[in-house]
């Protein structure tokens, strides 16, 4: 091999190399209306357990993380647009969403809630709640399940852009109860001083509406981030880092393994 032609390889292997260890980045995208999963801080920065997870995935995988803030009913559309890469706000994983987007590996399981001022006698059987309105945030599985159970039977369903829109039309009246993540309800709602005077009246159950857990989404056919992201969460699992930040914002496990 010619002194020229060897350089000329030496060249390529060292372009290639750089390539390869180049920083590769994630771009997440979040809703931050749902504490704790994900909220903002007093500073404006994000927080909670998405946000920490997320940055933590990133952190195994060795890639670059970076948040884009949006509503939760565009998240789709946008990731469709490739606003960013992938979806990172307490999705559950429903049939009607798998044939729009790819999941990874469930990132946990909680249930949802029907939340009411505490004196009331709402409960989830439909004759306590047909004339009611009850608030649920747009895009959620939450919403779909009010539209397809409640509805129909004479509830006012009232779509919010988020849940945390919802609060205050309850705390006023103009809303008999909300139907949301019984853990961002807890969290979010009840622990603060606001939500002294409320309470989850019923937790619900329904795969087929409610799935099987959250995942991340990301665009169908993007099996290359799937597999980092669903490697890095096995890892997680495996050294320890996913049950010492799940410790940190819940008192139960959100991680069933059947």
């Amino acid at each position: 091999m010619n002194k020229s032609l060897s350089a000329l390889l030496m060249l390529s292997l060292a372009a290639f190399s750089c390539a390869a260890s180049a920083q590769q980045t994630l771009r997440f995208g979040v809703d931050p209306t749902f504490p704790p999963f994900e909220s903002k801080a007093s500073d404006g920065s994000l927080q909670g357990f998405d946000i920490d997870l997320g940055n933590a995935l990133c952190k195994q995988a060795k890639v670059k993380c970076e948040w884009v803030q949006m509503g939760f009913d565009g998240t789709i559309p946008a990731l469709q647009a490739k606003k960013f890469d992938a979806i990172l706000s307490a999705m559950s994983m429903t049939d009607k969403r798998r044939q729009q987007v790819l999941f990874t590996d469930m990132l946990y399981n909680t249930p949802s809630a029907l939340l009411a001022p505490s004196a009331s006698k709402l409960t989830v059987d439909i004759s306590t709640l047909r004339g009611k309105s009850i608030g649920v945030a747009q895009g959620t599985i939450q919403e779909t399940y009010a539209l397809t159970k409640w509805a129909p039977e004479g509830v006012k369903v009232v779509s919010y852009a988020n849940q945390m829109e919802v609060y205050p039309d309850l705390i006023a009246g103009r809303l008999d109860g909300s139907l949301t993540n019984a853990v961002s309800a807890e969290q979010g709602f009840l622990s603060k001083a606001e939500g002294k005077d409320y309470a989850i009246k019923a937790t619900i159950i329904d795969n087929k509406i409610f799935g099987d857990g959250v995942g991340i989404a990301l665009r169908k056919g993007d099996t290359a981030n799937q597999q980092l992201i669903n490697q890095a969460l096995a890892e997680l699992h495996k050294n320890g880092t996913y049950d010492q930040l799940a410790k940190k914002y819940f008192n139960f496990d959100v991680y069933p393994l059947d």
